[in-house]
């Protein structure tokens, strides 16, 4: 199972906003497809826009792309977590076992 680090680390929000621009739209996307597919998240909200990125080799800045997924909590999100963990540690205990 995957076991993303930024949904550790926004344990405390309760939910996680994922923001890309320009050229990370595609990994956002598939981000926030994983961890709904894993029972992890559930959609809340998305926002996309343009934002005007100044280039060093043109005059004026060019617009581009920009996506913002806001993803909570699943009910179940903690249950899922500990159970992830329950198996890293017996999967580590395994490991210590055989050698």
């Amino acid at each position: 199972m995957l076991r993303p680090a930024g949904v550790l680390c926004y344990n405390v929000f309760k939910l996680l906003s994922l923001l890309f621009i320009i050229s990370a739209i595609a990994t956002v996307v598939t981000v926030a497809e994983i961890l709904k597919n894993n029972g992890l998240a559930v959609e809340k909200k998305i926002m996309t826009s343009t934002v005007d990125v100044k280039d060093d080799s043109r005059s004026r800045p060019m617009q581009k792309a920009k996506i913002e997924i806001v993803l909570g909590k699943t009910e179940n999100f903690d249950d899922l977590m500990a159970a992830a963990a329950e198996e890293r540690e017996a999967a580590a205990a395994d490991g210590e076992e055989q050698s």
